[in-house]
């Protein structure tokens, strides 16, 4: 069973390794302190509703059509390359980032498919509603195995 962005039970399970994470949790492997993983995870998010806009050269757009199928449908490697908008690299306040993730995310399956605004990403391309549902629940899955949780 595939889990899904839209739906409230995972929702819950995910907002539930959220609250398990504490500030001074630390990485399973990458440079990313917690409080920075959570201000990532966030910029990632507000992509989708069109609250974040991020600059991808073209040979990089290009790049991401290329390979989005498979690296949807396959699990994110360790220390992948990110966009420079999604590096975080300050001290940031733990508990007001992870209220703000778990507010953020429960936006998918509060609203929907409604909660989406952006069906282009400016490096996967054309988005479809279950491509930001594989995207989403796979960024976060990712960061959250990255602090051990």
């Amino acid at each position: 069973m595939t889990n899904s962005i839209y739906d409230k039970l995972d929702t819950e399970k995910i907002i539930s390794r959220i609250h398990s994470l504490a500030p001074d949790t630390p990485a399973v492997w990458g440079k990313m302190t917690v409080d920075q993983m959570l201000q990532h995870c966030i910029a990632a998010i507000e992509v989708a509703f069109g609250e974040k806009e991020i600059t991808v050269k073209w040979m990089m757009r290009l790049l991401g059509k290329l390979v989005k199928k498979k690296i949807f449908n396959s699990d994110f490697q360790h220390n992948s390359p990110t966009a420079p908008e999604f590096i975080f690299d300050e001290n940031y306040d733990f508990e007001t980032s992870k209220s703000t993730l778990i507010q953020k995310y429960s936006r998918f399956s509060n609203e929907g498919k409604d909660a989406i605004t952006v069906m282009k990403h400016p490096f996967w391309g054309t988005m479809t509603y279950e491509d930001w549902d594989k995207l989403m629940w796979k960024h976060l899955d990712h960061h959250l195995r990255q602090f051990g949780v």
